[in-house]
């Protein structure tokens, strides 16, 4: 090999080794995203059904590299208004790379106001986590974002067996913000509740702890349901959900939630008009 053709290639070898170094390494949940999201959503929603970009119409946030894969905090943001001629129906959160991926649904009227989701979930492997929103003309719209975590349905719970079990099922309501009549206004509901995953074990016992969770939600005001909402293990423990109402005045709100067990929770709170928090 001449001496020029040898110092071409190794100049040639030397930015290839450069390119392959500055390149982001190659992600297994990345690599086996398609194929994961492909068999979710064909077991969801058929092979037939569109699912459109919903980039114009949803805004899901969560954090890039989450502090605590038990617990990442994400919210979900409709451009839809009050006075638009459709409403989501429901809204649907999955995460791919989950051992159980579809995190729950949550079911709207046009009594929420604006669909708007925010909670608290467990992610187990670097994931998409996707929101799925249907029409009430049964268009599906999607927007996803990308979480970098690990580990989230196996961590163990912030609480002893014992601790979680006496506080089992006691909620608190709390009203955000100014509330007016007939204008979308927020609450934040808040459940005590272990949501053991099933994936977790006993940190004095080493024994594993079977799967617990809170399964079914129903929020209405003055006997008008408003609100539903079926989960499973991927909702993280002691669930908060922030969503809205249209308030017709002054009333009285209802929570009623039950759990894996078969355990019934049901409480109420007066709703008042004006500043809340």
């Amino acid at each position: 090999m001449k001496p020029s053709t040898s110092r071409r290639f190794a100049i040639s070898a030397w930015l290839l080794l450069l390119v392959i170094l500055v390149m982001p390494a190659g992600d297994p949940a990345l690599a086996q995203d398609s194929k994961a999201w492909t068999e979710i959503r064909s077991e969801l929603y058929g092979d037939d059904r569109t699912i459109h970009d919903g980039s114009g119409l949803l805004e899901i946030e969560a954090p890039d590299r989450a502090q605590d894969a038990a617990l990442v905090p994400i919210s979900i943001k409709s451009m839809i208004g009050p006075d638009d001629e459709r409403y989501i129906k429901s809204l649907t959160i999955v995460i791919d790379e989950n051992p159980a991926p579809v995190a729950g649904t949550f079911h709207f009227s046009r009594a929420n106001g604006i669909a708007d989701i925010a909670t608290r979930v467990r992610v187990n492997a670097y994931s998409n986590i996707r929101a799925i929103a249907e029409m009430d003309d049964g268009q599906l719209y999607m927007a996803e974002t990308f979480v970098k975590a690990s580990g989230g349905c196996a961590a163990p719970a912030t609480k002893n067996n014992a601790q979680a079990m006496a506080r089992l099922g006691d909620m608190r309501m709390r009203q955000i913000g100014e509330w007016e009549v007939d204008q979308p206004a927020e609450v934040q509901l808040m459940i005590s509740h272990p949501n053991f995953s099933g994936l977790q074990t006993d940190q004095v016992t080493q024994l594993w702890i079977p799967s617990h969770y809170v399964n079914d939600l129903a929020v209405s005001i003055d006997g008008q349901e408003i609100l539903t909402f079926e989960g499973d293990i991927s909702i993280s423990e002691n669930p908060s959900f922030n969503f809205f109402v249209m308030p017709k005045g002054e009333g009285e709100l209802t929570a009623r939630a039950t759990d894996t067990k078969g355990n019934v929770f049901e409480q109420r709170w007066p709703l008042r008009m004006g500043s809340a928090s």
